[in-house]
């Protein structure tokens, strides 16, 4: 995938996390661009494990691979510092 696209798929899939999971966010486009791309990253190795392919371009199933990475990052990083989710 292109950095373009990853950027892209970061942005949504940041921005979306953000709203599905309660709490305060990393901060900013940039803090929903940095938690999509790594998103993107955990869902595509989460994907992987079931058999399934990561994100591989600008579409619907990218997006979905990268949200549901992010929102496991979110509640990650919610628990390492200490902030309530819900």
């Amino acid at each position: 995938m292109s950095i373009l696209a990853w950027l892209v798929v970061g942005i949504i899939a940041g921005f979306l996390a953000k709203y599905a999971v309660p709490g305060e966010g990393p901060g900013g486009i940039l803090g929903d661009l940095i938690v999509g791309i790594i998103g993107a990253l955990i869902g595509g190795f989460i994907f992987n494990a079931f058999g399934s392919p990561g994100a591989n371009g600008i579409n619907i199933y990218s997006i979905l691979v990268a949200f549901i990475g992010a929102v496991v990052l979110l509640f990650i990083l919610r628990a390492f510092t200490g902030r309530r989710v819900a």
